[in-house]
């Protein structure tokens, strides 16, 4: 996309991107800002979200750091306050943020960390007004449609965050445009190592394209559906699996 490319995106509109200190966060961040966006990069770890920024202040672009837990509507509240006031009006959202499905949680709490913080990120900025055009783009999971984990609360958070997203694209599009993504094995800090496990050798058997996801390859597609170019597009759950779910 830093090809020339641009997607139909307006130069120095914003867009805040949740989970972006690392993985998918940290590359759709990183994009957008190639494409002229301004990046609200949102981290629980702060640290990581300011190497974020730095980079993408070293490829030109503008972006703020905020350090914030998505689960703690005090933090959203401050989060959003800081954006704003820092960035101005925010155009674009993308909740990538959620719990590994590798951590221990009681049901009830994982589905209100993974599946709420997306609602309550959602419900506030919404509340502040959107522009024309707004847009957001939640990160659910293949283990939200078809592939089952070792996790239950992991499957189910994954799809409720689509069946939320099918809910605001149906009742509140008139305040926004609303996609998610479905992600396959994606070569992420928190897949280190699994592709070469027996179990990760075994899925990558499956996938038809024949290898894991590189995190750009999702933030594309995340990019894709935020877009001026995706205008007609709302309510899709798009699968980004190589093929992987036809397989199974």
């Amino acid at each position: 996309m830093a090809n020339g490319i641009h997607l139909g995106f307006t130069a120095g509109d914003v867009v805040l991107v949740t989970g972006a200190g690392s993985g998918i966060g940290r590359a759709t961040a990183l994009r957008a800002a190639e494409l002229g966006l301004r990046v609200a990069a949102w981290d629980l770890n702060g640290t990581a979200a300011d190497a974020t920024v730095a980079r993408i202040a070293e490829g030109g672009g503008t972006a703020i750091a905020v350090s914030a837990d998505v689960s703690n509507p005090a933090d959203i509240a401050a989060g959003f306050a800081a954006s704003r006031n820092r960035l101005g009006t925010i155009r674009y959202l993308v909740n990538n943020a959620g719990p590994s499905s590798a951590d221990e949680f009681e049901f009830d709490e994982a589905l209100r960390i993974a599946v709420g913080s997306m609602r309550r990120m959602t419900d506030a900025w919404l509340s502040g007004g959107t522009p024309t055009g707004a847009a957001l783009v939640n990160v659910a999971s293949v283990a939200g449609n078809v592939v089952g984990t070792a996790s239950d609360w992991y499957c189910a958070a994954k799809a409720a965050i689509a069946g939320y997203t099918r809910h605001l694209a149906a009742y509140r599009s008139h305040e926004v445009r609303s996609n998610a993504v479905a992600p396959g094995m994606t070569d992420t800090p928190r897949l280190t190592g699994f592709a070469e496990s027996e179990v990760g050798q075994r899925v990558l058997q499956r996938i038809p394209l024949g290898r894991m996801a590189d995190p750009d390859d999702i933030a594309h597609a995340i990019l894709f559906l935020l877009s001026p170019l995706a205008a007609y597009i709302n309510g899709v759950v798009l699968p980004v699996d190589g093929g992987w779910t036809i397989t199974q």
